[in-house]
């Protein structure tokens, strides 16, 4: 890619479209409605808020806002699914309160009223993921059972176009955003000079985003180019971080403990990739034999999806 990133852009397109840009207000409300049964009154208003570096590190690919006693929170996640997001999202929560409530009042006898939280991620990912899913808090726990003393749910939404979710019936500019995303990923992969340039222009003769992308022009090139940037970033720092977990477990994990060394660090790289099934964890747990848990793992680290993975341990 020939193109270099501005560094002033931090934001995302998706931050930009849903939080900057002149229209980012209404295109808000017209998710929030999508995602609710009963839509926001005419000439509602809503209190953006800005938290810095929780979710995204210095990449900006969240949103919140308070709006209709409710604190919305809405992250785009294009890269490798990552089911941390109950816990990162906690951490966000804290910083928004934060600012919304003040010093003083945190400690006054009678009792604060605080917008009711809601979590949503929209998932654009190439790795695939459901259509639909619910993460929670409380399934990270080490200890389950009983009454959760505290607990925080995040709904993933794939909204990549081939998922059809009915969010893109209800949200035309979501929709318009899945199909830029789609476009500037098939010009990422194509190899041409001025790709993301190319798939702005695309988008503008196919009526993609076209007023925004026409108004914003090059700054939209800019903000692309940071978003790839971040994303191969996050992309060697996983690769790296892999290598050098599975070069430390072959000289650590299968000696000190057969079952709890190898057998897990399979299950943890097939995590990265999606939902492992109970029948395939007993399956890496079961085996001890040191060769085959030593092959096993490399296959896991080599394998895009799952399904992969259990074609390649069959044969």
């Amino acid at each position: 890619m020939t193109e270099k990133a501005n560094k002033k852009y931090k934001d995302s397109v998706f931050v930009d479209l849903f939080y900057e840009d002149e229209s980012a207000e209404e295109n808000e409300i017209a998710l929030y409605n999508a995602l609710h049964d009963e839509p926001l009154p005419e000439g509602t208003k809503i209190r953006k808020i800005r938290v810095e570096n929780v979710l995204y590190m210095n990449f900006k690919n969240d949103i919140s806002f308070d709006v209709g006693g409710k604190l919305i929170v809405f992250g785009e996640h294009q890269s490798t699914i990552n089911e941390n997001m109950p816990l990162r999202n906690l951490l966000y929560i804290g910083r928004a309160y934060e600012q919304l409530v003040p010093v003083e009042d945190r400690y006054k006898k009678k009792q604060v009223k605080l917008p009711k939280p809601e979590f949503y991620t929209f998932y654009n990912g190439e790795v695939p993921w459901a259509k639909e899913k619910e993460l929670r808090l409380s399934d990270a726990y080490e200890e389950s059972g009983g009454e959760e003393m505290l607990d925080l749910k995040v709904k993933m939404i794939n909204i990549n176009p081939d998922q059809h979710h009915e969010i893109l019936e209800k949200c035309p500019v979501l929709a318009e955003y899945s199909q830029f995303v789609e476009v500037v990923r098939k010009h990422q992969k194509s190899g041409e000079e001025q790709a993301l340039q190319n798939a702005v222009e695309e988008c503008i003769k196919r009526g993609i985003l076209s007023e925004y992308l026409r108004k914003k022009g090059s700054e939209a090139v800019n903000m692309l180019i940071a978003e790839y940037d971040y994303d191969m970033d996050i992309k060697v720092q996983r690769e790296e971080a892999k290598e050098e977990g599975i070069e430390e477990g072959i000289e650590k994990g299968i000696e000190q403990g057969k079952k709890l060394g190898k057998q897990n660090d399979i299950i943890e790289l097939l995590d990265d990739i999606g939902e492992v099934s109970e029948a395939l964890k007993a399956k890496i747990r079961k085996e001890e034999n040191r060769d085959i848990l030593k092959k096993w793992l490399k296959l896991a680290a080599k394998s895009e999806t799952i399904e992969e993975f259990e074609k390649k341990i069959e044969k």
